[in-house]
Formats: C-alpha cells, sequence, structure tokens
C-alpha cells in the first residue's frame, strides 16, 4: 500500500518510502547530483580565484619580500660586522703599538733616571772616598807625627840610658831617615 505524496515513483525508494540502498548510485537521481556537484564546483572555484587565491598570493609575494628584505638586511650587516671587526683589529694593532712604544719610553726614562741616580751615587761615593782617603791621610800624617815625637822621645831615652848624651838634632835625623820608607 503505497501512498503517493508527491506522485513521483522512483526504483531507489521502496513502497514505505526508504532508500534502497545508496541514494548517490541512484541513476536516476544522478543528473541532478552531476548538476550541483558541478554548481558547487564553479561556486568554490569562483570564491577561490577572486578571494582566497588572491589573498594567498599576495601572503606569498609579501612573504617573498620579507625574505629578500632580510637577506638583504643580513648581507648588509655582515658587511658592517667586518668592517667592524677590520676598524677593531686596527685599533687593536694600534693599541698594542702606543702600548710597546710607551713601554719603550718608560723603560728608556726608567734607565735614565737610574744612570743618573748611579752617577749621583757614583759622585756621593768618589766624595765620600774623597774624604774618607784626606781623613785617612791626616790620620796617617798625624800617625807619623805621633810615632817619629814618640820614636824621637824614646831614641833620646835609649841614648841617655846607655850613657850617652842625646843630641835632639842627631836624635831627629836618625828618626826621620828611618822612618823615610814609612810614608
Amino acid at each position: 500500500m503505497a501512498t503517493e505524496t508527491t506522485g513521483f515513483v522512483s526504483a531507489c525508494i521502496d513502497s514505505l518510502g526508504n532508500a534502497i540502498g545508496m541514494p548517490q548510485l541512484c541513476a536516476e537521481w544522478m543528473p541532478n547530483q552531476v548538476f550541483w556537484l558541478l554548481v558547487t564546483l564553479v561556486v568554490i572555484y569562483l570564491v577561490l580565484s577572486k578571494v582566497a587565491l588572491p589573498r594567498i598570493g599576495g601572503i606569498l609575494a609579501e612573504r617573498q619580500g620579507t625574505i629578500t628584505t632580510d637577506i638583504s638586511a643580513a648581507e648588509d650587516l655582515k658587511a658592517r660586522a667586518l668592517e667592524a671587526e677590520e676598524v677593531y683589529n686596527k685599533a687593536l694593532a694600534d693599541a698594542r703599538a702606543e702600548a710597546l712604544n710607551i713601554a719603550a719610553e718608560m723603560r728608556a726614562g726608567i734607565q735614565g733616571e737610574l744612570n743618573d741616580a748611579i752617577a749621583h751615587a757614583d759622585a756621593e761615593i768618589s766624595a765620600k772616598v774623597a774624604e774618607s782617603e784626606k781623613a785617612i791621610g791626616e790620620i796617617r800624617a798625624s800617625a807619623l807625627e805621633a810615632v817619629k815625637v814618640v820614636a824621637n822621645d824614646t831614641a833620646a831615652e835609649i841614648v841617655t840610658a846607655l850613657g850617652g848624651k842625646a843630641d835632639a838634632k842627631a836624635v831627629g835625623t836618625a828618626v826621620t831617615s828611618g822612618m823615610k820608607g814609612w810614608t
């Protein structure tokens, strides 16, 4: 007892109104499905070609531009870094040379001061040696005079003790001739 509500009888629908098998494979419905498939594909194509693909293309072009810009900026920064490294190396070499010059100047200055100090010390030592030699000479002279006086007195006493008369002039001449090699 099939009641037709739409007045359409299909080979794909049973008497109760249920689909027989898969409705997509029903041959009666194929032209309708192909029409809507084509309409859907045209709409999707139009949406993609007019809206989505231009946006995607713009994004890809923007990304490519960003990548190109970043690469050129990186190359520029690399060139600057190489220049900075060269400047740094030159400054470092100049600083080392300047340090060596300063060290050489300091060594020369210290050596000059040392030479001046040595010369001053030598002069002081020479002056002290001269003073010492003068003092030693004076001490030696006074010692020789003292020895001469003692020798004169001793010789006069010995001559007197031996029973003779000591002549001061003769004793002085004898002591002086005896002491000739002492000076």
